[in-house]
């Protein structure tokens, strides 16, 4: 059968570093076909050539028998190449039906737009994947879940031959993620091919027939998913063997295994105006606490109000250093505590600044002598964590925004790291990075826990809590409920805990075998 898509020998630089080399990639008509790889393996930069964001080097693409050369996104868009991106492309204060429609608006005979027919079109795009609102009402009026499932309503509505899909499920829940797999078996009985890029391995082998596995800006390898397990698909994204890798284990933090020291910080009985009614949590030197719960637990709550980024309204919190508590973040970032935020994007990087001023934001007080920044000493610590943490860029000049998600979140971790700190808070530390990436970070984690590092440690991930927590404080609407210990804790027994926590007790302790 003639390939839908052929990409071969591309090769792309930037500022003279490689971003692809020799790479290739084939689509055959009707597949569901994964781009896998460590963020910076060059799955970004070979997407963004077919779609006319970037200009290749050199090789060759051909799209359905004929040269292709696409120069803009609008280009590719119009000839059946329809992307959608993880970060949405969509404008919240327009409506629903003007983010669906937009650029394809139906007319009138006089050329106005024809509303009815505007509405009336996104209702039924809207209606195959189960969603049912008022699609007059801004877009940013609705949760982030249904922005992302209006953003490929919009891409599969303009009758595309392909559409790609890059982490399409990172804001669904588990129902939303059935309906975007009937989606994309529904593309596929049509003969439109997908490519399905994704950090959830899990969800390859539900929904992909093949694999291209990239690293280091080249293509690897091309796997069959039917005849693919999980580890080989992981040995291949590191270029490393399948038995080291298990041995690893690749999310283990090493949770119940810390020697724990003096108590670090004690926050009793918060309560915020966010969702916050009753938290207690103690963490010690050396020793990994976990949050768990279910989204709206109160997780994050819990973190701003250590850190002071929201006033309490009730309850304390105390360190030896600061018995008070603190009055905002830059005290607590005085007192040895930094906050990895779950947001990069949002409240982490500043996208137009080099990495080096991204990591050294905090450490800046630090760096000034006498009105001046101590420039050698800053480019000596920035270096020291790009070597230490394998943060991969062209030079520490470069803008953050050009970097991958997982080396923006290593300079994240860095920024707190050289603060030299006493407890680390990391919110979603390893969400939206790769295998890799994942793995590098909980390694980082680890030896600094190992240093006598106090860490409370935030994830969705039940497997992150309980391979890498010593204790798990498990949160429902607002307050703390039980509280799981290490050796012992299981996903199950967490689970059981989270879905029994209303009739748990508030201050109830359970071993993790009990749970």
């Amino acid at each position: 059968m003639q390939p839908l898509l052929r990409m071969q020998g591309i090769n792309k630089s930037f500022a003279g570093v490689a971003a692809l080399t020799s790479a290739e990639l084939e689509i055959a008509p009707g597949e569901v076909h994964a781009v896998i790889g460590q963020n910076g393996a060059g799955k970004s930069t070979l997407i963004k050539i077919l779609t006319g964001v970037y200009r290749k080097d050199s090789g060759d693409i051909t799209f359905e028998d004929a040269p292709w050369n696409a120069l803009s996104p609008r280009e590719a868009q119009d000839n059946g190449i329809a992307t959608i991106y993880q970060e949405l492309s969509l404008v919240p204060l327009r409506s629903v039906t003007e983010n669906v429609i937009m650029g394809y608006e139906p007319r009138t005979k006089l050329g106005l737009i024809d509303w009815k027919a505007a509405h009336r079109r996104t209702r039924e795009i809207l209606s195959d994947f189960g969603i049912d609102i008022d699609v007059t009402q801004p877009l940013g009026s609705f949760s982030t879940a249904i922005q992302q499932l209006t953003a490929i309503a919009r891409a599969v509505s303009l009758n595309s031959r392909l559409v790609i899909m890059d982490e399409p499920t990172s804001s669904l829940d588990d129902r939303e993620v059935e309906t975007l797999f009937g989606v994309v078996r529904g593309l596929k009985a049509k003969g439109v091919s997908v490519i399905y890029i994704s950090h959830f391995l899990d969800e390859l082998f539900h929904i992909c027939d093949r694999a291209t596995i990239m690293r280091d800006g080249q293509t690897v390898a091309v796997r069959e998913i039917a005849e693919s397990t999980k580890l080989g698909l992981i040995a291949d994204m590191l270029g490393r063997d399948p038995e080291e890798i298990s041995a690893a284990g690749m999310t283990d933090l090493g949770g119940g295994t810390h020697e724990r020291g003096e108590l670090l910080l004690e926050a009793t009985n918060l309560h915020t105006d966010r969702n916050l009614r009753d938290v207690s949590v103690s963490i010690h030197k050396g020793e990994i606490v976990g949050l768990g719960g279910l989204l709206g637990s109160g997780r994050t709550e819990a973190a701003r109000a250590i850190f002071a980024m929201d006033k309490l309204r009730g309850g304390a919190v105390a360190t030896h250093a600061n018995p008070a508590g603190f009055k905002d973040p830059a005290e607590a970032i005085r007192s040895g505590i930094g906050f990895l935020t779950e947001d990069r994007k949002a409240e982490g990087i500043v996208p137009e600044m080099s990495v080096r001023e991204n990591m050294t934001l905090a450490l800046m007080p630090r760096l000034v002598r006498n009105g001046a920044i101590d420039r050698a000493k800053e480019e000596e610590i920035v270096k020291k964590f790009v070597e230490a943490l394998g943060i991969k860029l062209a030079s520490i000049e470069q803008p953050i925004r050009e970097l991958s998600g997982g080396n923006q979140q290593k300079v994240l971790l860095a920024r707190w790291l050289a603060l030299e700190p006493d407890l680390l808070i990391l919110d979603e530390p390893t969400r939206g990075v790769d295998v890799g990436a994942k793995f590098e970070i909980q390694s980082i984690i680890q030896e600094y826990v190992e240093k006598g590092v106090g860490v409370l440690l935030i994830s969705s991930e039940f497997e992150e809590l309980v391979e890498g927590a010593d204790r798990i404080i498990v949160l429902q609407d607002g307050k703390s409920v039980s509280e799981l210990h290490n050796p012992g804790i299981t996903e199950e027994s967490l689970i059981g805990a989270i879905a029994q926590s209303h009739d748990a007790s508030p201050d109830g302790t359970q071993d993790g075998a009990a749970a």
